[in-house]
């Protein structure tokens, strides 16, 4: 089984190079509260794949974010507004580790980051 986290950010917000990949890897943590240990496990020996995406707007991710969590562990990420950014903005969602092929159908018309 190929495990991956897919990790969706929100490039409408104008977030610069660090702030994405702090922002990122607050999702990547928070949604592993939501894995099952034995699949995490099997994920770190797999070497911990991760696929960034990108989504053009606030309102396209919340829609996607709704429902992949219908069925997928997932994580959504609301900034605190002390640096760059307004507080309360949704910043990324982050999915898995998931079978690589289950994420597709939600995950697979976006491009890389």
């Amino acid at each position: 089984m190929d495990l991956v986290q897919y990790i969706i950010v929100n490039t409408s917000l104008g977030m610069n190079k660090g702030k994405i990949a702090a922002q990122a890897s607050h999702a990547a943590v928070s949604v592993l509260e939501k894995v099952d240990r034995e699949i995490i496990d099997e994920w770190k020996g797999q070497g911990m794949k991760k696929i960034v995406l990108k989504i053009s707007s606030t309102e396209e991710m919340l829609e996607l974010f709704q429902k992949a969590k219908r069925e997928l562990p997932c994580a959504l990420i609301t900034d605190a507004g002390h640096t760059q950014i307004e507080p309360g903005s949704k910043t990324c969602f982050a999915c898995g580790p998931i079978e690589e092929n289950s994420g597709q159908k939600y995950f697979g018309k976006l491009k890389l980051l």
